[in-house]
């Protein structure tokens, strides 16, 4: 009976709605129906159809988003270079000189370096003649480049002073630390330079970097010993940019004129030196009329002359060399056997 009312009750619901519905939705199920019936949409958790959903989530649906990600540039490019601010044909030329460092391996250190370069102050037709002198600093990684310039910056070179010196020798950005401070050491310990005056060499004589710690040192011997010149004019006169032939020549030829004399102990001289300015920075018809007062043809005799004997003495310093390690044995085991025979006799002495 219970079962009979409650049929009748769901059929008189049925008929209501179905009074009460269009035409339309007596042709479709309704709503809660077609949720239940419409099949599972991958994806999606809902058991609904396309139409019940908001339009956000269709749009999404219809068009799936893939996030944007912006990969960094690394490489070279015209587009990056003209980012940077290089014209087309700054642009053109800086990818040639890129290519040309190291067979084009250094593309991949390219980007950053000019980067690190613009970074330093340099403006982009700056950059492209530092590069057209040193393509290898193309090579360089941009850590190793802040590495340098940091260093150079503790050394003293300042702003201004350091972009004038990478501008004008670029070189210097590929010597690694370590080679510039032992450059620094033998400048301070054996030439007993102070730091500022090693500043002032490292900004006027970049190139002292990269030469043989040997022939520094030499140099500044001959220089300080043989012609008896102090530290503070040996950097107004902008010793390391010379080689010790043309120093050594230019000295030989007005000492042997009698117009220069190697000082004493007491630094004095007979007659007046010029200055070491005097004769090395300025050129050679300068030197000659204002210094030596010769005329080219005897220099260029006396330059063939001395030329010779120099060769011939490094041809005796050779041979003696070669021939050296024996006798140098034989002379050290004499050495010895005259210092035991002294040591022993003051001994026996000191007995007595």
């Amino acid at each position: 009976m219970g079962t009979t009312v409650a049929a009748r009750q769901v059929f008189r619901w049925t008929v209501r709605a179905a009074s009460s519905s269009s035409s339309s939705s007596l042709l479709s199920p309704p709503l809660t129906w077609r949720c239940l019936l419409q099949p599972r949409h991958a994806g999606c958790g809902l058991f609904c159809s396309s139409s019940s959903r908001s339009p956000l989530q269709s749009s999404h649906h219809n068009h799936p988003v893939s996030p944007v990600s912006e990969t960094p540039v690394t490489e070279l490019s015209p587009q990056s270079l003209a980012d940077m601010g290089f014209t087309e044909t700054q642009a053109e030329q800086m990818l040639e000189t890129a290519s040309k460092a190291r067979g084009g391996r250094a593309a991949g250190h390219a980007l950053s370096a000019l980067t690190a370069l613009l970074a330093l102050g340099l403006n982009p037709s700056s950059v492209l003649k530092l590069l057209h002198k040193c393509p290898e600093v193309c090579s360089v990684k941009e850590s190793q480049l802040q590495q340098r310039v940091g260093n150079l910056r503790k050394l003293g070179l300042v702003e201004g002073s350091l972009q004038r010196v990478v501008a004008h020798y670029p070189q210097i950005l590929t010597v690694p630390v370590k080679t510039v401070k032992h450059v620094v050491v033998l400048l301070r310990e054996k030439c007993l330079f102070t730091a500022p005056q090693v500043t002032d060499i490292l900004r006027e004589s970049p190139a002292i970097v990269l030469e043989d710690l040997a022939q520094v040192e030499f140099l500044f011997q001959y220089v300080y010993f043989r012609m008896g010149v102090k530290q503070a004019e040996i950097i107004k006169s902008r010793l390391f940019r010379y080689s010790l032939d043309e120093v050594r020549c230019r000295h030989c030829f007005l000492e042997r004129r009698g117009l220069y004399q190697t000082p004493d102990k007491k630094g004095q001289t007979i007659i007046i030196n010029p200055k070491l300015d005097s004769i090395l920075n300025v050129d050679q018809n300068a030197f000659l009329t204002a210094v030596a007062k010769a005329s080219v043809e005897e220099y260029d005799v006396f330059q063939r002359l001395v030329a010779k004997e120099w060769l011939e003495e490094e041809k005796e310093k050779g041979s003696i060399n070669a021939d050296g390690p024996d006798s140098e044995e034989e002379e050290e085991d004499e050495d010895e056997e005259e210092e035991t025979g002294g040591r022993s006799g003051y001994i026996k002495t000191r007995k007595r």
